[in-house]
């Protein structure tokens, strides 16, 4: 069933808004901006996030790693960066899945696809399968039989403005470029509205929890993004409905990168923290906050 921003929002302004908003700060990248990072991760017995780094009056961009300390995440020097913007990570079973939207450049037109690397060690990532040109927003979630779910968002004749992709596959070796492309697409947003998949968590054996966005434009080619959440049932491979569960005047006040992108939240990952969810998320393309949101799926 499609559902709108504006009745949303209307919802979501009845709930419980989130709590706590806080900037995250990086060492090592002095000069640049941090933003629209992957959700936490453990390697090697410490907690890191991969995130977007790119200097404000640009858009080449490296995926950087950082690592938490007490106060701050510090770039981990020892660790390769990688040529992508937004990056991901999942893990199929000992291995790390790393991706993120690869752009390239020919014949003075600019190309982009997501691209994902796979491996033990972030050192020694190797390529893994790349999404059809032009998709952004591709996840993976490996299921307890081994199986793997996919979400994907097409955009153009099949996806418009963009819409949210499923399907399930019998193993990782099964990923293909060509399946990505065929997965059914959930019915879920207006013709002048899009959205995608950021985050996925396995609630339980039989249902995913999807963090995404839920984005439109107003007059001006001013972009609102908003973080939603639904859920997928394995079995029927049907999806809930959505909610809206952050607002960007629900964080900090910072700096954009530029006017049009003020309204803009990158739902990054939600984890659990001694009894809170906290929302990772990256803030109007300039840097990171989280928040505790209340029972976000």
């Amino acid at each position: 069933m499609k559902q709108d921003i504006k009745s949303l929002l209307n919802t979501y302004q009845k709930t419980k808004k989130p709590l706590n908003p806080k900037t995250l700060k990086f060492i090592g990248v002095e000069g640049f901006d941090v933003y629209n990072p992957s959700a936490p991760f453990m390697y090697q017995g410490k907690e890191l996030i991969i995130a977007r780094v790119e200097k404000r009056d640009s858009e080449v961009s490296k995926a950087v790693y950082f690592e938490k300390t007490e106060d701050a995440y510090i770039k981990r020097v020892d660790l390769k960066t990688l040529d992508l913007q937004d990056p991901c990570v999942t893990s199929f079973k000992e291995e790390y899945v790393v991706g993120g939207t690869y752009v390239y450049h020919e014949d003075n037109k600019t190309f982009w696809f997501t691209r994902f690397y796979k491996g033990s060690d972030l050192n020694q990532l190797t390529h893994f399968v790349d999404a059809p040109m032009g998709m952004k927003d591709v996840r993976f979630q490996m299921l307890n039989d081994g199986r793997v779910a996919i979400f994907t968002r097409p955009q153009g004749i099949k996806g418009g403005r963009g819409k949210i992709g499923f399907t399930i596959v019998d193993s990782v070796s099964s990923i293909t470029t060509e399946l990505i492309d065929q997965a059914p697409l959930f019915d879920q947003f207006i013709d002048s509205e899009w959205g995608g998949a950021n985050h996925l968590t396995l609630l339980d054996e039989h249902t995913i929890g999807v963090l995404g966005h839920i984005a439109n434009v107003s007059e001006g080619d001013i972009r609102h993004y908003y973080a939603m959440t639904f859920k997928v049932d394995i079995l029927t491979k049907k999806a809930s409905k959505m909610k809206i569960i952050a607002i960007r005047d629900d964080f900090n006040e910072g700096p954009a990168k530029r006017p049009d992108l003020v309204d803009v939240l990158f739902a990054a990952g939600i984890v659990e923290q001694n009894e809170k969810y906290v929302l990772y998320v990256g803030v109007s393309d300039a840097e990171v906050q989280t928040i505790e949101v209340v029972e976000p799926f």
